[in-house]
């Protein structure tokens, strides 16, 4: 099954290994297989990963866009670790998560995580965090 992609003028699309710039007119992609895309609105750049969900972000997009992804595991659990300890209320976010990860829908625990941000955001703004 084909994937339709549109990407504005300046856009920046991930596919696979490669960075791609449009850097002309509003274009339309067709992509076949199975490489991994990400479109510039879901890439974390390491300077954005400012927080603790933040940076679970950005591992789950370093093992998603990854040929070997599980290489990652460890530093992923680590940072989740860290995440729990400080806040136990993320449960419930890290375990869909971890869930996803488990069965290799990284692209799945990308959008999940974008949750977990929001939650971290929530518990900040209200100076909590259980």
């Amino acid at each position: 099954m084909s994937l339709k992609v549109e990407i504005k003028p300046g856009e920046r699309i991930i596919i696979g290994e490669s960075i791609i710039t449009n850097r002309g007119h509003r274009a339309k992609l067709v992509i076949d297989g199975n490489a991994p895309i990400l479109r510039e609105k879901d890439i974390m750049r390491t300077e954005e990963a400012d927080t603790p969900c933040k940076r679970v972000y950005l591992m789950i997009q370093t093992m998603y866009l990854a040929s070997d992804p599980k290489s990652h595991f460890n530093l992923y659990f680590d940072l989740i670790g860290e995440v729990q300890q400080a806040a136990p209320s993320t449960a419930v976010q890290i375990d869909a998560i971890n869930n996803q990860i488990l069965i290799g829908f990284y692209y799945k625990a990308l959008k999940q995580a974008k949750a977990l941000i929001a939650y971290e955001k929530e518990l900040m703004e209200h100076g909590t965090c259980s």
